[in-house]
């Protein structure tokens, strides 16, 4: 059983540079692409960033370019997600995602039907 385990997150001003991370047990981790969404209050849950799972691909909403930056330690089974810049748009729960690696997932990294499980997710929170 494949369970992710996110941790970080919090109160944080704007401007902040929190890292929130997520940690993979019970299958191989480097089977996996790995992605983080967001769900903001009575909002619907939209695609952060996502990674293959060699690391070598990359992907973000526009909204995060340039400000985010995901990675991940196959030897530790965690992927992280640097934060900078935050925005107070940037508040929402952060969740967590891993997908069986495929050639279909390079074209919809950014669907969560595409992600197999899924953290239980951690708040962020930017105060202006």
């Amino acid at each position: 059983q494949v369970q992710l385990v996110e941790s970080g997150g919090g109160l944080v001003q704007a401007g902040g540079s929190p890292r929130i991370s997520c940690a993979l047990s019970g299958r191989t981790f480097s089977s996996y692409a790995m992605g983080w969404f967001r769900q903001a209050l009575g909002e619907e849950r939209e695609f952060v960033a996502a990674i293959s799972w060699n690391g070598i691909k990359t992907y973000y909403t526009d909204s995060v370019k340039g400000r985010f930056t995901i990675s991940r330690d196959n030897a530790k089974n965690t992927v992280h997600l640097q934060m900078n810049s935050l925005k107070p748009e940037d508040t929402a729960v952060y969740y967590c995602a891993a997908a069986h690696m495929s050639p279909h997932y390079y074209s919809h990294y950014d669907v969560t039907n595409e992600y197999d499980y899924w953290g239980q997710g951690t708040q962020v929170t930017v105060s202006s």
